[in-house]
């Protein structure tokens, strides 16, 4: 009897976490595995800035897009490439998921307009307000009406494509959250952040910060895990069977 072939859940990496976040926690598609509780074997993991690109989309069991330091807007080659994956990906209901950059580029590649925020950066961890919409929505419908969310952007959606529906917003931001079809989602906050990654990581924007319009050391002090946020990126991988499995 011949064995079943089972397809791979794909992370879509698309930027290097600083280096002393790295150190301690891993880079992004880790990041990923961990919150997600992804069995590490079923994952596959493309660089696209190392310039690794992905099979065609009927390869896979599905697409997790992660976060970059770079900019939608820049328009660089190997973010064009993978919008144009996730197009070819939405011709066969590919299930996707993108966090923050992977969120913009999915709202970029479908037709919607990606920019830098006109209230500057939002960072943090911050309330999420779910829309009406939200309620039938089979990976968020089980979430309470507000939950908190760790954040750090300075680009957004700034007008979502015509295809997508909008299921969740923030006081800073109105598109948190993305439907864009039966299968694929994005978030502009960050599902695989933890409270130990956000408290590594905003010492190192106070750092690079040009000015002191933020107030890093007092976002330090509401910074929590977000396991209702978490549980969207949860509930994605157990719909796609890629879960660890349980210790016995």
């Amino acid at each position: 009897m011949s064995q079943t072939y089972l397809k791979p859940l794909l992370i879509l990496q698309t930027g290097q976490a600083p280096e002393p976040i790295r150190a301690l926690h891993g880079n992004f598609p880790q990041m990923f595995i961990r919150q997600g509780n992804m069995d590490s074997q079923q994952v596959v993991i493309i660089d696209l800035q190392a310039g690794e690109r992905p099979q065609p989309p009927q390869h896979y069991a599905g697409a997790v897009i992660t976060g970059s330091r770079s900019m939608v807007t820049e328009h660089l080659d190997w973010s064009e490439d993978a919008a144009d994956w996730i197009r070819q990906a939405m011709l066969i209901d590919l299930p996707m998921l993108g966090a923050c950059y992977g969120h913009q580029l999915m709202a970029y590649a479908l037709g919607g307009e990606v920019g830098y925020h006109p209230q500057g950066i939002e960072v943090g961890t911050e309330a999420i307000e779910l829309l009406p919409e939200a309620a039938k929505d089979p990976l968020i419908s089980t979430l309470p009406a507000h939950f908190s969310a760790n954040l750090i952007h300075l680009q957004t959606v700034l007008q979502p494509p015509a295809c997508a529906t909008v299921l969740a917003k923030s006081a800073h931001d109105p598109h948190q959250i993305l439907r864009y079809g039966p299968n694929a989602i994005s978030t502009q906050f960050h599902p695989e952040f933890s409270a130990a990654i956000m408290k590594t990581y905003l010492p190192w924007l106070d750092q690079q910060a040009e000015d002191d319009s933020v107030d890093y050391q007092g976002k330090l002090q509401n910074i929590s895990d977000t396991p209702l946020s978490q549980s969207l990126l949860l509930n994605f991988v157990e719909s796609l069977g890629k879960q660890r499995a349980l210790a016995g």
